[in-house]
Parts: structure tokens; C-alpha cells; sequence
């Protein structure tokens, strides 16, 4: 490995680099937290209690099935593959001119979505039982269930999951460039291609891929600890209960009297 080689190949072609770079976190951002959200939906919709009988019973049947299916297509097939069926499907299927962008951001988002409704689904299902029972007792539905007692801890519980995704589709946005997204993989192939020193600029794509998902993970656990709060808490008495100096001379004064 020759280091003159690596700085030449940075100072001629950072732009590049600096671009996919760019492109790799916008990609990996909007897709994880869009796929979050669809997580978060398809989560909640398959934890709704199954109704015994009637219409609602056979139609949330029918949704779990369906999202059933979502997610061991998606969980079960590698991305790269996604990308090729999409992009390339959507055009022969259904006659739509998918823009590269567009279509890699559907299919880190959708990707992304089927993994997080498990890590979703496992989150509430690992709230104890009785939380969900004395919400209903107190006259609250399912939905309110969820966005006022149940999801704010799910999701405070699975920021370490959520945040794994993020560091995994900063890496998997590589497998884009099967249908020419411009991230950091791509932009390095076209530098790699023009100076044939393949070793070295990826080297420096190795080194900037290490950078993000160091920096991401960094974050997150920062995130992580503010969450958490203080490992030392002061407890403060209500004020009625606080006792004076007097208070405690005037207690000892009425047990050496024998009246307190």
C-alpha cells in the first residue's frame, strides 16, 4: 500500500468521496427513520387484541396476514436482490419510471420497516401484562393504551435496536449500486476505475465508512445516557413531612419527659 497514492487519490477525487459519502447518510437517515415509523404501525397492528367474534375479527386476521407476509419477504430476501426487483419491476410491472433515489430510498425504508416491527412487536409484548390491563380498567381502548403508557417506554427500550439499524443501512447502502444510486461504494468504484488503484480508494471508502458509523454510534449512546438520567437521584420530602430543628429538640425533650 503506497500512502503517497492514497493522498493523491483523496486531494484529486475528495468531491466525489464527499459526495456518496453524503448521499449514504441521506439515504441511510430518511430510510431508517421512514422504515421506524412503518415499524412502529405494523408493531402496534399486530399486537391489537383479536376480537372473538364478527367482521373486525376476520379483517384483522386478514391484515396480520398480510403484514405477515411483508416481513418474511423482506427479512428473508437480501437487499440487493430487493433493489433489482423494485427498481427494475416497478417499469415492467406497473409501467412506473421509478428515479434511482426514490426507489432506494423505498426499498432501505420498506427493508428497514420489516425488521423494525419485530423489534417493535418484541418491545410490547415484553411490557408486563398488568400495564395493559389497568389501562383497560380505567376505560382506555387499545390505541390510547399504546401512545399514552404502553409505546413511550417501547420505544425508549428499543433505541438500541433502532440505532443498530441505522449504523446497519449506512453499510447496506452499498448494495445500491446495482441500480447506479451515487453513494460512497459507487462514487469510489468510478475513482477506482479511472487511477486502477483499486486497493487504495477503497481503502479510503473503508476508512469513511468507519468514520460515519463510529460517529452514529457515538451519538446513540450519548442519546442513550440522556435518556437514562442521573445514576444518582435526591429524594425530596413533601414539605409537611420535613422536620425542623425545633421540631426534633422539641421531640427529645418530650421523650426524656416520657410524653411523646
Amino acid at each position: 500500500m503506497s500512502f503517497e497514492w492514497i493522498i493523491n487519490i483523496v486531494s484529486n477525487n475528495w468531491q466525489m468521496f464527499l459526495r456518496g459519502a453524503g448521499m449514504t447518510l441521506y439515504i441511510s437517515i430518511i430510510g431508517t427513520i421512514l422504515g421506524f415509523i412503518i415499524g412502529l404501525l405494523v408493531g402496534v397492528v399486530r399486537t391489537i387484541p383479536t376480537p372473538e367474534v364478527g367482521i373486525k375479527k376476520i379483517i384483522l386476521k386478514a391484515t396480520n396476514i398480510i403484514l405477515s407476509i411483508y416481513i418474511e419477504v423482506f427479512r428473508g430476501t437480501p437487499m440487493i436482490v430487493q433493489a433489482m426487483v423494485i427498481y427494475y419491476g416497478s417499469a415492467l410491472a406497473f409501467g412506473v419510471d421509478m428515479d434511482r433515489l426514490t426507489a432506494a430510498l423505498f426499498i432501505v425504508s420498506v427493508n428497514t420497516g420489516a425488521y423494525m416491527s419485530e423489534i417493535v412487536r418484541g418491545g410490547i409484548v415484553s411490557i408486563d401484562k398488568g400495564q395493559f390491563e389497568a389501562a383497560h380498567a380505567i376505560g382506555m381502548n387499545h390505541i390510547q393504551t399504546m401512545r399514552n403508557i404502553i409505546l413511550p417506554q417501547v420505544i425508549r427500550n428499543i433505541l438500541p435496536a433502532t440505532g443498530n439499524e441505522f449504523v446497519i443501512n449506512i453499510k447496506d447502502t452499498s448494495v445500491l449500486n446495482v441500480i447506479s444510486v451515487t453513494e460512497l461504494y459507487f462514487q469510489t468504484k468510478s475513482v477506482s476505475g479511472n487511477n486502477f488503484r483499486y486497493f487504495e480508494s477503497f481503502f479510503v471508502a473503508c476508512v469513511l465508512y468507519f468514520i460515519m458509523t463510529f460517529t452514529v454510534t457515538r451519538i446513540l449512546r450519548y442519546l442513550e445516557r440522556r435518556l437514562d438520567g442521573s445514576e444518582n437521584y435526591i429524594l425530596y420530602a413533601n414539605q409537611m413531612q420535613v422536620e425542623t430543628p425545633e421540631d426534633i429538640a422539641r421531640k427529645k425533650e418530650y421523650s426524656d419527659l416520657g410524653q411523646y
